[in-house]
């Protein structure tokens, strides 16, 4: 294998499960670059004072403070990862809200959340089903653990620009916007829809659908 490959290959470990000092510079990199797409998906979301909302995957967690600004002091936000430290470094970073029980950090994927039914009124993900085999099944876990209107906004880069970065064969699996949809709604969700966002560089959408009443 070539250097080159060896590079984009480590690239792509780091960005599916951050760790290590590598880790932490790519947190602050995803914080960095995921910032605005992540703030758009917590707006979609719709979310009010006093309500319970996710971020799974939430890498360098810079969607958690907005989450939390989103619920208000009477709400509660949960943060998943898979990554030990990216959990360690948001609870040393939150831990003011951690101690007073509005922020619950732990493990945790897609296809398997730590929750009774019905426990979100709204869930975010970005930038993590590329690493996901199962979509189908996990998109089922994620209509289990919303609440009946609950939402789902799930945040990625344009399946093109994304085939066309040189590290995605290196562990990405990228599928086309309307399989995503396809998966959403054969979990029971409805009024999936794909909106565009012009956030400056390469496009980013937003899938954003319910779970019914």
């Amino acid at each position: 294998m070539s250097l080159e490959n060896r590079w984009y290959r480590l690239v792509a470990s780091q960005l599916a499960h951050p760790r290590g000092v590598l880790g932490k510079v790519t947190a602050n990199r995803l914080n960095e670059g995921n910032r605005p797409m992540v703030a758009s998906a917590i707006e979609a979301a719709g979310l009010g004072p006093g309500q319970v909302a996710a971020d799974v995957g939430f890498g360098g967690g810079v969607g958690l403070p907005l989450l939390l600004s989103a619920v208000g002091p009477t709400g509660r936000v949960h943060g998943y990862e898979i990554s030990r430290s990216m959990i360690a470094s948001a609870r040393r970073a939150y831990a003011t809200d951690v101690s007073a029980g509005r922020l619950l950090v732990e493990q945790g994927e897609l296809a398997d959340l730590p929750v009774p039914d019905g426990t979100f009124d709204a869930v975010i993900t970005a930038n993590t089903v590329y690493f996901v085999d199962d979509l189908g099944q996990a998109f089922v876990e994620l209509h289990r653990v919303l609440r009946s209107g609950g939402r789902l906004v799930v945040a990625i880069a344009d399946p093109a620009a994304m085939e066309a970065m040189p590290f995605v064969e290196h562990g990405f699996r990228v599928r086309p916007v309307a399989e995503l949809l396809r998966l959403m709604q054969a979990a029971g969700f409805v009024s999936a829809q794909d909106r565009q966002l012009q956030l400056g560089g390469p496009l980013r959408q937003l899938l954003i659908a319910s779970r019914p009443d």
